[in-house]
């Protein structure tokens, strides 16, 4: 089933006509997915695990609540918070504990604990040897891109980590950016999307290099309301509040404008 969904892009003077999205409804039902280096990985309310491989979703042996997958590689966390690497489709425990973790970051990890402590390791391998590194302040969600940190605290606020590099996984401070979101995600072109208290999705726009923290949002008019978002190789993924999981194609004439200078 194929149909549109219409942006009204804020930055750059451009207005895409609305074709900014041609969404189809993808196979399954799934809890949370993430996108990443070209790849697509997802978890369902059963904690089972899958790998999207020509439009078909394979399983990965193991459990994870939550999946992730970037420069860094795959990464989940478990029910019990125990962290795993996925390496030729087996999971490996990993030293540490975490409820959400990312991969996005240039290659490095990061995610939040149970207690909404922010860790990150510039480290990811040999697994034995990972440590992690501790940042001032309290998320519920992370995620990370070239650019830069994302993550909303218990209180939905959004706030913007500068100063990360492939070294340097902690960053160097906070902006607090204006808006409320529950989750977001940051795409590998630095596009950061996220989801409302309502169910709606917001994309930050105004984004470069000079500025990592872009200038806006923009609210995409949907037919529904969602619960979970990510984008990758203009590609953005969306599951509903019923599972259902929706693939939406980035238009050329977005495509085009999609410049970090």
């Amino acid at each position: 089933m194929l149909f549109v969904v219409s942006l009204l892009l804020l930055c750059s003077e451009v207005f895409c006509l609305p074709t900014d999205f041609m969404c189809s409804l993808m196979p399954g039902k799934l809890k949370q997915i993430d996108a990443g280096a070209g790849e697509v990985y997802g978890v369902d309310n059963n904690d089972d695990i899958y790998h999207l491989v020509n439009d078909a979703w394979k399983p990965i042996p193991g459990k994870l609540k939550h999946v992730t997958v970037g420069p860094a590689g795959v990464w989940g966390v478990s029910a019990a918070n125990q962290v795993y690497r996925i390496e030729n489709g087996q999971c490996k425990l990993v030293p540490g504990s975490l409820k959400q973790v990312d991969a996005g970051g240039p290659r490095f990890i990061a995610g939040v604990n149970s207690a909404n402590g922010i860790i990150c390791s510039s480290k990811t391998c040999p697994l034995s040897d990972i440590s992690w590194v501790n940042l001032e302040g309290g998320l519920k969600y992370y995620s990370c891109g070239g650019l830069g940190c994302w993550g909303v605290n218990a209180d939905n606020r959004v706030y913007y980590r500068s100063g990360i590099s492939p070294t340097s996984c902690q960053g160097s401070g906070w902006q607090e950016i204006e808006g409320r979101l529950v989750m977001m995600e940051v795409g590998s072109d630095y596009a950061v999307y996220g989801v409302s208290p309502d169910g709606d999705i917001y994309r930050r726009y105004g984004i470069t290099v000079s500025n990592p923290a872009g200038t806006g949002w923009a609210k995409l008019n949907l037919a529904e309301t969602y619960k979970h978002v990510t984008f990758d190789d203009f590609y953005l993924w969306l599951i509903n509040m019923n599972g259902e999981i929706l693939r939406c194609q980035l238009a050329q004439c977005y495509r085009d404008n999609l410049a970090y200078p």
